[in-house]
This record gives structure tokens, sequence and C-alpha cells, in this order.
């Protein structure tokens, strides 16, 4: 009888209807939830590859207070909008209509996405629930929407509109006053990963750069100087995070 329950609560969990969490004689298909991120550059990773781009486009964001333990804060999230299941199952539930839900967090910053569909999440968060096709998500000094062009859709990742003024006008003041060298090594230390959209904005910086110093007949910053290459990390560490659909 005990063997007939189990088998029973291992198929529910494989449906997602039963939560991983509740399964406890048994391990469901799926590796176990991974929602904390190990840096900057992981984060905007999977929020923007993994999440948005595969129409995680609704958001809610948060910040733990400082009293509150981080990792009890995840679990609760996790459960309440039963995030711990397979992959397949958030298949069938995207099929069906429903919506499914991720949740990341670095540090005490934390959001909450959702694709469109029916769930708790959106009667949960209400009013504070934006949409990444209209408003863009600003996290650690990057904007990151959903975009479509020419019918295509994608995620877009670039640098919030204020900290791009702010970087433009640190640089168009040592324009004069620093050696190409100098330059380039201060280029080399900008602290964004390198999208489509960041590349053309820094290189946008350095042309406007390289105007004021050509009318100063100074000798121009070369484009090289910049990182234009995004090297792929692990977002979760060492491991591999899970799939998502």
């Amino acid at each position: 009888m005990t063997h007939d329950h189990d088998w029973q609560r291992k198929v529910l969990c494989f449906r997602g209807i039963v939560p991983q969490t509740t399964a406890h004689h048994f391990d469901c298909e799926g590796p176990v939830y991974r929602c904390e991120a190990a840096s900057v550059e992981g984060f905007i990773q999977q929020l923007a590859v993994s999440y948005v781009a595969k129409g995680y486009w609704f958001y809610v964001t948060g910040q733990i207070p400082a009293h509150k333990t981080p990792q009890r804060v995840d679990q609760k999230l996790i459960e309440r909008y039963g995030l711990e299941v397979s992959k397949y199952a958030r298949a069938r539930r995207k099929r069906a209509g429903l919506a499914n839900v991720q949740y990341l967090r670095l540090g005490p910053v934390y959001v909450l996405l959702a694709t469109p569909g029916e769930h708790p999440f959106f009667a949960a968060e209400g009013r504070c629930i934006r949409d990444l096709r209209r408003v863009p998500l600003k996290v650690f000094g990057y904007a990151v929407s959903y975009r479509v062009n020419r019918g295509q859709g994608h995620a877009s990742v670039r640098i919030e509109r204020a900290r791009y003024h702010a970087l433009k006008a640190h640089f168009m003041a040592l324009a004069l006053q620093r050696s190409v060298d100098q330059l380039a090594v201060e280029l080399r230390e900008v602290p964004f990963v390198p999208y489509a959209p960041v590349k053309r904005q820094l290189l946008m910086v350095v042309n406007a750069v390289n105007r004021v110093r050509r009318v100063a007949g100074f000798e121009p910053v070369p484009l090289a100087a910049l990182k234009l290459r995004r090297s792929p990390v692990k977002p979760f560490g060492d491991r591999a995070g899970s799939g998502v659909v």
C-alpha cells in the first residue's frame, strides 16, 4: 500500500501537481530549484537569456530586509508559488495555457517573473506587476526588457539610461586629460557585459570621446580598447542551472 501511495505521489509530482518539496520519500524528476545567482553577470544572463527571452515578461522586484535571512525568504517564495517542479511539468503547464513563474536573487535583491496565463502569482502580486515589453527592469545598472524587431522577439540588455549618461560624461571629461593607453585601460574596466545594446552604447562613448580628441588634434582611441565579446558564465556558480521552459 505504501509503495502504491508513493508511486501515485511521484506521478503527481512529475505532472507538476504536487511540488517537489512535498514529496518526502523520493526525488522528483529534475534538479532542485536554484535561485541564488553567483554574480551580477550570472544574474543578468539568467534573467535575460533563460527567462525573458523565453516569455517570462511579467515581473515584480523587491529587496529582502536586513533582519531577514535570504534563504528563508527563498524557500517561502519557492513553496508559495510551487516553483520546485520539473521542466517537463512547466512545459505541460505552458501547453495548457497556464503561467509559469521563476524566482532569481542576488544578495538582497530579487525578481519574480511569470509567463502569460493563469497563476496565483497574478492575484498575490497584483498592482506591483510590470510588463517587460513596456517597462524595462532596472537592476545593477542594467535595463532589461523584451523587444520585437521585424517580427522577432528577443531580450534586450542595455546600460540603464542614467548610468549610461554618467559613464559617457565621465569619459568626455577625461577625453583630453588622459593618454590613449590610459583611456583604453579605463574602458576595459567598464563593468558591463557587452550584450549587443551595451556594445552600441560603449561604441557611442568612444566615438564621442574621439570627436573631442580629433578637434584638439589628439590621437583617437582605437575601438579595440573595448571588450566586445561576451563570455557566458555559470549563473549559479560551479554547477549548471536547471533547464527553463
